[in-house]
């Protein structure tokens, strides 16, 4: 039973993923409905957060969904919206037997009372299983709730001198094919993406998505800047990212001023580092970041993955917890 409550929850997490930079403000949750050993339903958050990946789910089962398995990323909401009904009341309404929830929705307006509709009907309630991995997968909406702010991501492509830049700014590129399309795939991800001034002046990015089938999923664009920028929602300072209204995820891209910035204020929570074997000599690295002993510099990041791209070298590292 665990490891086909862990086999179907992994597919909701997938499912899930197919609504990450496009459910905000909604949560991008993920859904199977599984009867005799066979997925009779799926869904995920669709763009815009409507329908809820449950409803999706139970209306492809149709009435297979009684007595049926539900696997779902986040407790179902209990509150009725004029968008849609409560995914609780759905569930409860199907007649499913047992549904299994990787995470309780801190949302105060449902915040266990999901759970507590779906055990007052009658229906096996079990929880926990895949929390780390939904949790990561939402972690957008859990930073917003939490932290009042979006999740940040921050992406550095170095050479292997620590460069983030030439001496005169340029990074037009660094890493090679392999390792700019994964970044593509990450900006596909968050909802906006972040670049400084000197960026914009030595690069004049597009910051869209160019991966085929995804060139609607460009993210809202921000500059850091003291000076407006026409066309661009423009922040004077890192903590100034909790007045981006509808953004749950963002992407910090550049440059090492920037990057050093919000390093600074303790504003990244996951760090993107693509390492390519190229030496620069000479060229701009991360400005001080206001460490003053090498003792505070230790235990803030988990890494959580590593892989080769192409001739390039990805890590990705987590922000260990805040007391």
């Amino acid at each position: 039973m665990v490891a086909d409550d862990a086999r179907w929850m992994a597919a909701a997490q997938s499912l899930a993923e197919r609504g990450r930079g496009r459910s905000t403000p909604n949560p991008n949750v993920g859904c199977v409905i599984v009867r005799d050993g066979r997925v009779i339903g799926r869904g995920w958050t669709q763009p815009g957060g409507r329908p809820h990946a449950e409803a999706m789910a139970l209306d492809q089962a149709g009435e297979s969904a009684r007595a049926a398995t539900c696997y779902v990323t986040l407790e179902p909401c209990a509150h009725v919206s004029p968008r849609g009904p409560a995914c609780a009341d759905l569930l409860v309404a199907a007649g499913v037997a047992r549904v299994v929830i990787a995470l309780r929705d801190p949302d105060p307006r449902t915040d266990g009372d999901g759970i507590a509709r779906l055990e007052a009907a009658g229906i096996t309630v079990t929880t926990g299983i895949g929390a780390a991995e939904a949790r990561r997968g939402m972690a957008g909406f859990l930073t917003r709730l939490r932290l009042g702010r979006p999740h940040v991501t921050l992406k550095l492509a170095l050479s292997l001198d620590g460069a983030a830049a030439m001496g005169d700014g340029r990074s037009q590129w660094i890493t090679g094919a392999e390792a700019r399309a994964h970044a593509h795939l990450e900006r596909a991800r968050h909802d906006a993406i972040l670049v400084g001034r000197g960026t914009l002046a030595a690069d004049r990015p597009r910051l869209d998505v160019r991966l085929p089938g995804l060139g609607d999923r460009a993210p809202a664009r921000v500059l850091l800047s003291a000076t407006p920028e026409p066309g661009w929602t423009t922040l004077a300072a890192p903590a100034e990212i909790a007045t981006l209204a509808g953004i749950g995820s963002l992407l910090v891209e550049g440059g090492a001023a920037t990057a050093a910035a919000f390093l600074a204020a303790d504003l990244v929570d996951r760090l993107l580092l693509y390492r390519a074997p190229i030496l620069i000599g000479g060229g701009r690295t991360l400005p001080a970041i206001g460490l003053d002993d090498l003792a505070h510099a230790h235990g803030r990041w988990e890494r959580l993955d590593a892989r080769q791209l192409g001739s390039d070298r990805l890590e990705v590292y987590e922000r260990t917890e805040r007391v």
